[in-house]
């Protein structure tokens, strides 16, 4: 938890779980109640981000070591630029993905050192650390079916076997601090999970008037 004014609200999951729903459904709820709050997303969020987006989802050249470094330097310029800013400023930040990505996609999935990732995730964060964390968990083949008719990125493009080793890295890093986070079931009605996530949000945060 930060020492800041201001909440960093983190979701995480598989391609297709339903985090970038429930990180708009949120930023719709605080903004409907006039609730202080940035939504951002990684990589993105920022012109530099967004170029370093397109060229993570899109290039055949990268390999998982350049893929983290490309989403460290997208991380630490959103950081840098709007997330640490608006939470000194008191605001609340929903980040859609943060760098538990990172440990999920390419140390569990791409087998690089998970120490190595966290050091440099840390650094690009800026000793940034979530007040709450939502893994919206569904199992690959629910991914899939949910892309089916979807033009696929080079990270949807990849294998069952990549996408199970994402979760299962997902899995072990939410199991291992329950008091950050919080595990939904990604297969339940959008409105249903929402409504979830306002609950726990106020049992953690007491964000959510009654």
């Amino acid at each position: 938890m930060n020492q800041l004014p201001g909440k960093l609200i983190v979701f995480e999951g598989v391609e297709g779980c339903g985090k970038t729903t429930q990180s708009e459904l949120l930023s719709k709820y605080f903004y409907d109640n006039q609730i202080d709050h940035l939504l951002v997303r990684e990589p993105g969020g920022t012109e530099t981000g967004e170029k370093i987006r397109s060229i993570l989802l899109h290039s055949e050249e990268l390999n998982g070591l350049s893929e983290l470094f490309l989403l460290s330097a997208a991380r630490q310029i959103l950081i840098s630029q709007k997330v640490l800013p608006a939470l000194e400023s008191g605001k609340i930040v929903i980040s859609d993905r943060f760098y538990f990505s990172s440990l999920s996609y390419q140390g569990h999935a791409r087998g690089i050192d998970q120490s190595i990732i966290l050091d440099i995730s840390k650094i690009a964060a800026m000793q940034i650390n979530p007040d709450i964390a939502f893994l919206i968990d569904i199992s690959p083949a629910q991914s899939f079916s949910r892309k089916i008719n979807d033009q696929k990125d080079r990270f949807e493009r990849e294998s069952s076997e990549f996408h199970t080793a994402v979760r299962e890295g997902y899995l072990s890093i939410a199991n291992s601090n329950q008091n950050l986070w919080r595990i939904i079931q990604g297969d339940k009605n959008i409105i249903d999970v929402h409504e979830e996530i306002l609950l726990l949000l106020n049992e953690k945060l007491s964000l959510i008037s009654k």
